[in-house]
């Protein structure tokens, strides 16, 4: 991995000088991260997995800042989770044991990763996955135009970042327009939720959508909300990141709520807090998990529009996800989209789908690009509407989003393994 030798100076220069106490007194956190920016930033690790290249420290909220900041630099957006232990998360019957968070950590996800390398190990591994037509007409629904007036309204916030009053004004707006949306559809019994948090003071959005038939069994569909600039400071407009996804995920929704209702539930999710390390979606997977819940499968839709590769290529992110979910995607490409996916990796913590991975939950992410190629302007003022960025593309995502929830939502498919 190659460094950026002047940012990491100046990173040294200013922790020498004492600028990271000055500026961020808030206590530390415990993070995971890939384990090649921990060693490139000179942070010892609390403990290393070297197989999954990950490791957890204990570091400042000035170097947590720099670690997002230096994992952008390298193409990763994210970076990072912040795995800080709370007993606040789990039930008064649970004890967390900070000794063992750690190798819980490990194990879980080595765990998931052998079954997924031995899933993926099947040379024939049949869906089944037939083209519907209710998906079809469903699909032509959605509009390209709605998609850019969101992500103009979303931007146009100076910022919706986690601690900022603009994101908190950008969230209570959401809630506005979706239960607007809500009441003139006519449709009853679905839920709009703010989800507060404990380390992040910006909530998650959460609309369920209950199932006729089998509504403890949960698919997810979800992006994060939140926007950041360098450091922490400044405008932060995030049309790419990630009003995009964002947008996407309630464009989706308002067609998925013409239908009638399907078998299993549909939790639409706008996370808090993802840039500051995975804060929402990390506090929401945990208490799943701890709670039981039947969780099917789990989209993450973070950055859309900036077309790397070429219009409709698509970055399937192969990493910290899950093998048969991608598959599914791949099936319902073919049948409702036409794109073209291109796989690549883009680390642990590139986005809140790591947090349902680390739990035990299939997820997958489709991105915008391969991480190369992927757009540079995220996390800076620049990050605006503009001729780069390309709403037919993030039309395409739209589309398998809404083919997700209407094939895993009405069907009995399950991960197998």
């Amino acid at each position: 991995m190659k460094i950026n030798k002047a940012k990491l100076f100046l990173y040294l220069i200013l922790t020498f000088l004492g600028f990271e106490n000055k500026v961020y007194s808030s206590p530390n956190v415990k993070v995971l991260a890939d384990l090649n920016f921990l060693q490139n930033m000179g942070i010892t690790p609390d403990a290393q997995d070297d197989k999954l290249n990950l490791a957890t420290a204990t570091i400042s909220q000035y170097q947590a800042i720099a670690l997002s900041h230096f994992a952008h630099n390298f193409h990763k957006c994210g970076g990072f989770e912040d795995i800080t232990p709370s007993k606040a998360l789990f039930s008064k019957n649970d004890n967390v044991d900070n000794n063992n968070v750690d190798h819980d950590i490990f194990s879980t996800i080595q765990k998931y990763h052998t079954l997924n390398n031995n899933y993926s190990q099947f040379s024939v591994r049949k869906l089944n996955i037939s083209k519907k037509e209710e998906i079809t007409n469903a699909i032509e629904q959605l509009s390209e135009s709605n998609l850019q007036k969101t992500v103009q309204w979303l931007s146009s916030f100076p910022s919706r970042y986690h601690k900022s009053e603009d994101g908190k004004k950008a969230t209570e707006s959401l809630i506005t327009k979706l239960n607007s949306m809500i009441d003139s559809s006519g449709r009853t019994g679905i839920t709009v939720e703010l989800v507060p948090h404990i380390k992040t003071p910006q909530s998650s959005i959460r609309v369920t959508v209950p199932g006729s038939t089998h509504s403890d069994e949960i698919v997810v569909l979800g992006g994060h909300f939140d926007s950041i600039a360098t450091w922490g400071l400044g405008k932060a407009p995030g049309a790419d990141d990630n009003a995009s996804g964002s947008s996407n995920i309630l464009e989706a929704f308002r067609v998925f709520l013409t239908l009638p209702p399907q078998q299993r539930s549909v939790e639409f999710y706008w996370y808090a807090g993802e840039e500051a390390g995975l804060l929402g979606s990390a506090e929401i997977a945990a208490q799943y998990k701890n709670l039981g819940k039947k969780v099917i499968s789990v989209l993450q839709l973070d950055m859309t529009l900036f077309p790397g590769d070429g219009e409709l290529v698509i970055g399937d992110m192969t990493d910290f996800t899950s093998v048969w979910l991608r598959d599914i995607l791949k099936e319902l490409n073919t049948h409702y989209v036409g794109a073209r996916f291109k796989e690549d990796k883009c680390g642990y913590g590139c986005s809140d789908h790591a947090s349902w991975y680390k739990n035990g939950f299939p997820t997958a992410i489709p991105f915008e690009a391969t991480m190369r190629t992927m757009n540079d302007n995220i996390h800076t003022i620049n990050d605006v509407i503009s001729p780069a960025l390309n709403f037919n593309h993030s039309l395409a995502f739209t589309k398998l989003a809404l083919a997700y929830i209407m094939e895993l939502s009405n069907s009995d498919l399950k991960q197998p393994y």
